[in-house]
């Protein structure tokens, strides 16, 4: 498999380093993987992994930037014979979706946060299957962004135990040390995590403090706060900044506890089991993603953010009881080896890959009167043909949508109401974002109206087959050019059809699926008007379309046409609705 993964920068941070073992991994079990992202320090470990790295400045929140980033990145697709396109950041994700529209590579995302523009953060819902790292940032992409939750795929971040074989934990020393891991930002906590330190030196005045992370961007006056919190409290002596470090396993060995202090949900939190995998004890704030990771009591110690007391009181339960330490860092090393390696994490995300290959969602847009929606009914039969395992939904007008209720070639009906509730512009929007939500990879649009046409564009499916009428085909991605329109309606269809590779025959048929109660209801119909055991029963339905006139059969033609039929000894039955 060919692999691209999308990011903004190489630079130190979980999603970076995760992207990074995965790529490794991947190429050590023989897939092709390709990084594109606007470089970094950890550019160089990643070649040296055998991936390919392409430079682009997918990192700017330009909307010129990111248009202009699209057909780069779709050659590199092409170049690269790529299968599956998978962003882990929102702008990435912006222009992976829209470079990979017109290859045959497949879209994914991973939501590695809890994003708060609702508009700009959308797209990293628009895959047909979502990666998140925590069952907490699910729960927010269902509830915020409306991902279904079948949709949903969660897999935790892992470690690369290789990283840790030569690194073992330090013996017990006379003065523990207590670490913080994470850039400098107020919702990593380190203020709060100062002033339990505070509190812990005053039972044990002999420990050293590391502060490890580098200044986040525009936090330069943070970090100022922090070394004057330090002085304030009399911390100077005990705590050193280190600033990011490389080898964060081999400083983890030297550390007696790990504090992980932030104030917000966290997605995962990697560090607490780069900690657990060198056998240091953990306390977290009870915070997003972290209650998947720690069992209170069993694997860390959770508190609650910005509990100062309950944060230092759980470290120096730690410091105090080392039995209670190592039954806690025992249980987080078996927990770590059945969760959260890179095989785990890498095997899962192959799975996915190769689920997402074979969903296929399909629209048939067919909004016509009832007569047009029972001409559609053998091609829905050939198109379930054609793909067996596909998603097929039809959207279709109020009025007909009964005629496909049981239709067993359906997966799902999209009901459309142009005269009432869809219509008017913005319900039109309304409903093209409906159908964006489902992904389709095809859509058919036997319809071939500008409506149709422009719901086919909106809803960004990969292709859409339609005939080039002059009614703005344009914005199908297969208009169908050359094609006959003295046949019958259902070879009309097929016509387009073949375009899919779905041939007519010539044993085609329509159907219809009643339901037992209407098949009662005829019954009953029939033995009420004495014609249960008639065998010769005509049909006429007595009119063909109110906007069409020379459609409809002069109404004196069809009573004189019964009255021969009756001469023969056949009965005959009207039908239509109440307004005919």
């Amino acid at each position: 498999m060919n692999i691209l993964q999308i990011l903004p920068e190489l630079n130190v941070g979980g999603v970076e380093t995760g992207t990074i073992d995965f790529a490794k991994y991947l190429v050590e079990n023989g897939h092709h993987s390709v990084v594109v992202s606007n470089g970094g320090r950890l550019v160089a470990g990643l070649k040296k992994g055998g991936s390919k790295h392409y430079t682009l400045p997918v990192h700017q929140k330009s909307l010129k930037m990111m248009l202009q980033m699209i057909e780069p990145l779709r050659e590199i697709i092409r170049k690269e014979n790529i299968h599956i396109v998978h962003a882990r950041s929102r702008v990435p994700a912006w222009i992976a979706y829209f470079a990979a529209q017109k290859t045959k590579a497949v879209f994914i995302t991973t939501c590695h946060g809890r994003y708060n523009n609702r508009f700009f953060s959308q797209v990293m819902g628009w895959s047909k299957l979502v990666i998140v790292p925590s069952q907490a940032i699910g729960r927010y992409m269902i509830d915020r962004y409306k991902v279904p939750a079948e949709r949903i795929r969660c897999i935790p971040r892992s470690v690369d135990l290789t990283k840790f074989q030569n690194i073992s934990k330090k013996e017990n020393s006379s003065i523990p040390v207590i670490a913080i891991v994470g850039r400098l930002t107020p919702i990593k906590g380190h203020k709060d995590f100062l002033k339990a330190m505070a509190k812990v030196i005053r039972q044990k005045p002999k420990i050293k403090i590391r502060i490890i992370g580098g200044v986040a961007k525009n936090k330069e006056s943070y970090a100022q706060e922090l070394h004057t919190l330090v002085r304030h409290l009399g911390l100077k002596e005990h705590v050193k900044f280190l600033g990011d470090c490389k080898n964060v396993p081999k400083v983890l060995s030297k550390v007696d506890v790990l504090v992980m202090a932030s104030t917000i949900p966290e997605s995962f939190g990697r560090v607490i089991i780069e900690a657990q995998a060198v056998g240091v004890p953990v306390v977290a704030t009870r915070v997003g993603g972290v209650v998947d990771i720690i069992d209170e009591e069993k694997t860390g110690l959770m508190v609650m953010p910005r509990d100062v007391d309950a944060m230092a009181a759980a470290v120096l339960r730690i410091l105090n009881n080392k039995n209670f330490a190592k039954k806690l860092t025992e249980a987080a090393t078996k927990k770590l080896h059945e969760n959260y390696t890179l095989e785990h994490m890498a095997s899962r995300t192959l799975d996915v890959y190769k689920e997402i290959q074979n969903l296929m969602n399909i629209l048939v847009i067919k909004i016509s009167a009832i007569g047009d929606v029972v001409l559609i009914t053998a091609s829905l039969k050939a198109i379930r043909k054609k793909f067996p395992k596909a998603k097929i939904y039809c959207l279709v007008g109020k009025e007909s949508r009964k005629i496909l209720k049981k239709c067993p070639y359906l997966d799902g009906l999209i009901v459309v109401d142009f005269k009432d509730k869809d219509k008017g512009v913005l319900r039109f929007l309304r409903l093209a974002t409906q159908l964006r939500r489902y992904r389709f990879d095809k859509i058919i649009d036997f319809q071939n109206n500008r409506k149709s046409h422009l719901l086919a564009f909106l809803s960004f499916a990969k292709e859409s087959y339609g005939y080039a009428n002059g009614k703005w085909s344009g914005l199908l991605t297969h208009p169908l050019r050359e094609y006959k329109n003295n046949i019958s309606p259902v070879k009309h269809q097929f016509q387009l059809l073949n375009q899919l590779g779905i041939p007519y025959s010539v044993n085609t048929k329509l159907e219809l699926w009643p339901s037992e109660k209407d098949k009662q209801y005829v019954e009953e119909l029939l033995d009420a008007e004495w014609l249960g055991n008639s065998k010769n029963i005509i049909g006429i339905n007595i009119a063909a379309s109110a906007k069409w006139q020379t459609k409809n059969w002069p109404v004196e033609n069809i009573a004189r046409l019964c009255d021969m039929l009756a001469v023969k000894n056949l009965r005959v039955i009207i039908t239509g609705m109440d307004k005919d």
